[in-house]
């Protein structure tokens, strides 16, 4: 864990095992991302194991999976944000 400005952030990673596309496979993420993973599926109506193997069909050669999915799911919430409100952010 680390500390920044007198609080401490928690970044614990806890290793998630999944099997898709024929075969078993394991990804580091943080709760908060794992947790993010399954609301992404459950609003795309598609079980956690397809959503990973899109993720998976997506991602760039020699990238790590567990950074597509955090990636994938800091997209799914940042489109929840109304596009005059990221852009005014982004100017900051």
């Amino acid at each position: 864990m680390s500390r920044r400005k007198g609080r401490r952030a928690n970044s614990i990673i806890i290793k998630h095992s999944i099997f898709f596309a024929g075969h078993r496979t394991s990804v580091s993420l943080e709760d908060a991302f794992w947790k993010g993973l399954k609301e992404s599926a459950g609003a795309r109506r598609m079980s956690l194991p397809q959503l990973v193997a899109s993720i998976d069909a997506k991602r760039r050669r020699g990238s790590n999976l567990s950074s597509a999915i955090r990636m994938f799911v800091l997209d799914f919430y940042r489109q929840q944000i109304p596009v005059r409100k990221r852009r005014d952010t982004a100017k900051t």
